[in-house]
């Protein structure tokens, strides 16, 4: 995993609620067994047309946004527990997710495949869709050493909250795997102690 310290980017607004695991990549692509090409199935019954072309009127489509934060509605990421998910947020190219709530299970998947999930209070929330609405090139800073989010148009900075453990983990681009290997010397030493 790529490590992640800090985060200016642009953001792409989603502001729907309750948007759940089969809105973010559906069912029909989960036949694949590797995480290549997800990213291209972001969304895809609300982003494409039946046959195919882009529907102008979804936000992923918008070039008046762009960036590697995607700023959601209330609710993110329930229903089932596909980690496809994940795989779909990070291969579009999306670092960080912005909401006011995240489902359990989404929330673990985003960590373990290196996408932050930031939970902020609703008015947080609703004061950065103001922002991008009012500003289309409008920036959040994601500060995880400090976990602060900051919207680079009014300068307001709130804190977020994230597991000690995930937190190490993506400051030092490291999956569950590579943690355990990155203690190898310490855990050959404890096993000394028990022989």
């Amino acid at each position: 995993m790529e490590k992640f310290i800090k985060l200016t980017s642009t953001v792409v607004p989603l502001p729907i609620e309750n948007v759940d695991t089969d809105q973010i990549i559906p069912a029909r692509f989960l036949k694949a067994t590797d995480k290549n090409g997800f990213g291209d199935n972001l969304f895809a019954d609300w982003r494409y047309n039946k046959d195919g072309s882009p529907k102008a009127d979804f936000v992923l489509n918008n070039s008046l946004y762009s960036g590697s934060i995607l700023v959601a509605g209330k609710n993110f990421g329930s229903g089932s527990s596909r980690e496809h998910a994940a795989w779909a947020i990070d291969g579009y190219g999306f670092k960080v997710v912005v909401s006011s709530f995240f489902a359990d299970i989404f929330q673990n998947n985003a960590l373990n495949n290196g996408v932050l999930p930031v939970v902020v209070s609703a008015e947080f929330l609703a004061e950065i869709f103001t922002s991008v609405n009012v500003d289309a090139k409008l920036t959040l800073t994601i500060d995880l050493e400090n976990q602060t989010v900051t919207n680079n148009a009014t300068g307001k900075s709130v804190t977020f909250v994230i597991n000690t453990y995930k937190k190490e983990c993506l400051l030092n681009g490291l999956d569950d795997i590579d943690y355990l290997l990155s203690k190898k010397d310490l855990i050959e030493a404890y096993e000394q102690t028990i022989i």
